[in-house]
């Protein structure tokens, strides 16, 4: 009866662990997430002290056009947004650790003047600018880059 008990028991324990690696590792909550868009997408990083900053109210404004925001897509690209210390991607909020692993990446600081830094498919920075910000100047640049010629 004990052997039948504990076989059972462990037969429930091995079906859990199996449901646990099929669905994969968990994200950590510290890792960088621009790991994740390798060879995927080009981010563009914004990166500003607080809500009203003219560079991501610029941003913000032009990626509200439809030919700025297809552009943008067409380009594969995603929006990190980091306010005040929040970050997200795309509207969806990142994880504090995450925030905090994209700013280290990217040698940037929350509380500093708002940045924007385009990164390309291979990870590195491919331009970074303060002030304002010229997303058709961004598009030409992206254009330029021998993946976007290859059509990847």
């Amino acid at each position: 009866m004990m052997i039948v008990r504990m076989t059972k028991t462990l037969r429930t324990a091995a079906f859990a662990l199996s449901g646990l690696v099929a669905l994969g590792p968990a994200p950590a909550a510290e890792s960088n997430p621009l790991e994740a868009e390798r060879w995927k997408t080009r981010p563009l990083v914004v990166v500003a002290p607080r809500a009203d900053d003219p560079l991501l109210r610029e941003v913000e404004a032009t990626l509200s056009e439809t030919a700025a925001r297809e552009a943008f897509i067409e380009r594969e690209m995603v929006l990190y947004r980091v306010v005040a210390g929040v970050g997200s991607r795309d509207g969806q909020p990142l994880a504090p650790g995450q925030t905090r692993a994209l700013l280290a990446a990217l040698e940037l600081r929350a509380d500093a003047p708002a940045r924007l830094v385009l990164v390309g498919k291979d990870g590195g920075t491919k331009l970074r600018q303060s002030g304002g910000a010229d997303l058709a100047e961004i598009f030409r640049t992206i254009d330029r880059m021998p993946m976007r010629q290859s059509g990847r």
